[in-house]
C-alpha cells in the first residue's frame, strides 16, 4: 500500500517548532485523503497515558490522529531520566535499535505515508547511538530541517546542525524557517535563498512569528508556582499573554495587550480591579483584559473583588512565593502545544498549511 518514502522532521534545537511544523504537515497531507502514520521513534519526556509509558507529544498526534496509541509503534524508545546510565552500564542489554526498525516496518505497512518527529536538537539520543541523524538513516527518511527565523544566526546555526545528517549521508530535502519577524519575511528570504542556492539546500517556507503560540495557559502556571486554585478551575486553560503588576496598572497596558494575568497581594486585590474597572469603563473597553489573577499573602477576597472575578469568568490563583519570584517561575515556563491548547493546534495547523510549500514535499517523497 506505500507510495511515499518516510519523512523525518528534525530541528537545530528544542523550542524551535518540529512539533508545529509535523502537526501542519500531518493535518494538511490527511486532508488530500493520504492514509498518514506518525511515530516518535525517540523521546525523552515520558508521560503516563492510560497505564501506557509514552513519549507526551505521541498523545497529542493520538488525538489528532485518532489512533490507539500503541507505544512499540508511535513511541518505541524513550531516553527518560536514568536511561542514560543504564545504558552507558550495559548497551547489550538494550536492543533500540530492533525496536526502531520493527516500528517503522509496521508503520509503513499500515500507512501510505509516516512522518517522523524528532527530538531536541540533532545530536539527542548520541548517547545510546540514536542520534536524530542515525534514527533517520535507520528509517531511510528524508529530513526537513526546522530552523528559527534570522539571516546569519540562522545560517550558522544550520551550517551546525546539518553536519550530522551530512555525515550520516542523509538527504535532507528542505528547510522550514520558523517564527520570523513577518516584516522581514521579504529580506530573510532573499538572503537565506542565495545560501541555500550556493549550499545546494531548498527554502520549503517561512513561518511568520506567531505570539500566541508562545502563550502559556493558566494551568501550567499552577504548576510553575505551586499554585492552589481558589476560584474558577473550570478556567484553568485560558491563555495569558503577559504579566500585569498590580502595583503598575495604567491605560497603555490594559489596551495594548489582552490575556492579561494580574498578580498582586491579597490585600491589593480590590483596589487593582476597581482601578482596572474604572479604566475599562471610561475607555469604552468591552471586555476584561484579564485571563487570570495571582495572589500572593494571606487575607480573604473581599465581596466586590469576588464579583468581579465572577463575572469576568476569571480563574484565580494563591501562591506562597512573593512577586518576584512569582514572575522568575513564571518567566521560565516552557511554552508546548499539547491537547489542553487546541487553539494552538489550529493556529499551528493553519500556519504550516499557508506558508509551506506541501506540494513540492509529497512530490519529493513519492516513490515513483
Amino acid at each position: 500500500m506505500k507510495k511515499y518514502n518516510n519523512l523525518y522532521i528534525a530541528a537545530s534545537s528544542q523550542h524551535v517548532g518540529k512539533t508545529t511544523s509535523t502537526l501542519g504537515m500531518v493535518s494538511a497531507y490527511i486532508k488530500t485523503g493520504l492514509n498518514v502514520g506518525y511515530s516518535k521513534p525517540v523521546g525523552q519526556k515520558v508521560l503516563n497515558f492510560n497505564d501506557l509509558k509514552v513519549d507526551k507529544d505521541t498523545v497529542l498526534f493520538a488525538d489528532l490522529l485518532h489512533f490507539d496509541i500503541n507505544p512499540e509503534l508511535h513511541s518505541p524508545v524513550i531516553l527518560g531520566p536514568g536511561a542514560t546510565e543504564k545504558f552507558l552500564e550495559n548497551p547489550k542489554s538494550f536492543d533500540l535499535l530492533k525496536r526502531i526498525k520493527n516500528s517503522e516496518k509496521a508503520l509503513s505497512e499500515m500507512h501510505e505515508l509516516v512522518i517522523y518527529e524528532g527530538t531536541g536538537h540533532p545530536g539527542v539520543g548520541s548517547v545510546a547511538n540514536l542520534s536524530n541523524a542515525r534514527v533517520a538513516k535507520i528509517l531511510n527518511a528524508n529530513v526537513i530541517m526546522v530552523v528559527e527565523g534570522g539571516i546569519g544566526s540562522t545560517i550558522d546555526m544550520l551550517n551546525m546542525s546539518t553536519a550530522l545528517f551530512r555525515e550520516n549521508k542523509v538527504n535532507i530535502m528542505g528547510v522550514i524557517v520558523n517564527k520570523v519577524i513577518p516584516e522581514k519575511i521579504e529580506k530573510i528570504e532573499y538572503y537565506l535563498g542565495k545560501w541555500f542556492n550556493n549550499n545546494k539546500l531548498h527554502l520549503l517556507g517561512t513561518i511568520p512569528y506567531e505570539k500566541t503560540l508562545a502563550y502559556p495557559i493558566v494551568r501550567t502556571i499552577v504548576d510553575a508556582i505551586e499554585a492552589k486554585v481558589e476560584y474558577g478551575e473550570k478556567y484553568i486553560d485560558n491563555m495569558v499573554g503577559n504579566i500585569l503588576a498590580g502595583s503598575l496598572i495604567g491605560l497603555s497596558e490594559l489596551k495594548s495587550n489582552e490575556n492579561l494575568l494580574l498578580l498582586v497581594s491579597t490585600k491589593s486585590l480590590t483596589s487593582a480591579l476597581n482601578k482596572i474597572k474604572w479604566l475599562t469603563d471610561i475607555y469604552n473597553i468591552n471586555n476584561s483584559p484579564l485571563s487570570c489573577i495571582v495572589i500572593t499573602g494571606s487575607g480573604n477576597i473581599d465581596a466586590r473583588a469576588r464579583k468581579y472575578i465572577r463575572d469576568n469568568n476569571l480563574p484565580v490563583l494563591r501562591t506562597e512565593l512573593d512577586t518576584y519570584g512569582a514572575v522568575i517561575k513564571i518567566s521560565k515556563i516552557e511554552v508546548k502545544i499539547n491537547t489542553n491548547t487546541p487553539w494552538k493546534v489550529e493556529k499551528a495547523i493553519d500556519l504550516i498549511e499557508k506558508n509551506i510549500d506541501l506540494d513540492y514535499i509529497l512530490d519529493k517523497v513519492k516513490i515513483k
